[in-house]
């Protein structure tokens, strides 16, 4: 009985890290207020309805062949020498992650 269990450990713990790492929900309020500053302050570069502007479109089929990592760094310390700015001082790298993982879905409303 322990050999069977000392040889389901590792192939469980390999299972836990493969599966995808997603981005911790902020609460409701909190999500109501990133999604405003997403329409409204993103929106002001990336388009009112994000499909371009001064800045590219930030709709699923123009994200994802991106990294969903490199993005979420993207927002969060913005891109030196470029129109984009860091958005640090406003949310955290998790709510960065988060608003990613919502532009990729498509279920942003």
């Amino acid at each position: 009985m322990s050999i069977r269990r000392a040889s389901v450990w590792p192939m469980l713990v390999w299972l836990l890290c493969s599966l995808p790492a997603s981005a911790a929900s902020p609460d409701p309020a909190r999500q109501a207020e990133l999604i405003r500053l997403l329409r409204q302050d993103c929106g002001s570069c990336h388009g009112m309805t994000l499909k371009g502007g001064l800045g590219p479109a930030l709709l699923p089929a123009t994200l994802n062949e991106k990294p969903a990592e490199g993005l979420a760094a993207t927002i969060y310390h913005g891109r030196p020498g470029t129109p984009m700015p860091p958005w640090k001082q406003f949310m955290s790298e998790a709510e960065a992650a988060w608003l990613v993982e919502l532009l990729m879905s498509g279920t942003l409303k």
